[in-house]
């Protein structure tokens, strides 16, 4: 059981980690023509769902980042920094407005800002065509993720739940 400030920074820390190993081991080039789909938004919206959204936005943002540097798109790792820490951030948010039923509701909306933050960030930084090219497979990694973790979440939200609890 999580008892100390401490003990939660760790397990922030842990989901964090998760996220970027979970980003880099699942990735998928070729759908996304300016990067890779990948199975990372899944830790950070679960993340966000389950510990709240300052970790959600912990996740998301450092996890997602670190995993751009070590993949190879440093470039990115700003864009990702803000952009998947906004993800998680508003699933959080959402999730906890909405008093835990509507989780769908909750992810879908994070992988809705993840599309329109990259859409947003691509037409400045590589040009409305590459903004345009990478909104399907932006959107298809969103859809599956929040799928994902709607099923994640009713699997584990009691278990995880007596675990974190003091």
């Amino acid at each position: 059981m999580i008892k100390t400030k401490t003990q939660k920074m760790v397990l922030v820390a842990m989901m964090m980690a998760l996220t970027a190993a979970c980003t880099w081991l699942t990735r998928i080039p070729g759908i996304v023509p300016n990067g890779y789909v990948n199975f990372g938004d899944t830790i950070l919206m679960f993340t966000a769902l389950v510990l709240g959204p300052v970790a959600g936005f912990a996740a998301g943002s450092f996890g997602s980042a670190l995993a751009d540097i070590l993949l190879g798109f440093p470039g990115y790792a700003p864009i990702t920094f803000f952009v998947k820490g906004l993800e998680g951030l508003v699933c959080g948010l959402i999730y906890k407005k909405t008093k835990q039923k509507y989780a769908i509701v909750a992810t879908l909306s994070g992988g809705l800002l993840m599309v329109a933050g990259y859409f947003a960030a691509e037409y400045f930084y590589l040009g409305p065509a590459a903004a345009v090219a990478d909104i399907f497979g932006n959107a298809l990694q969103g859809v599956i993720n929040a799928v994902l973790v709607v099923l994640l979440n009713r699997a584990l939200r009691k278990p995880v739940k007596k675990f974190i609890s003091p």
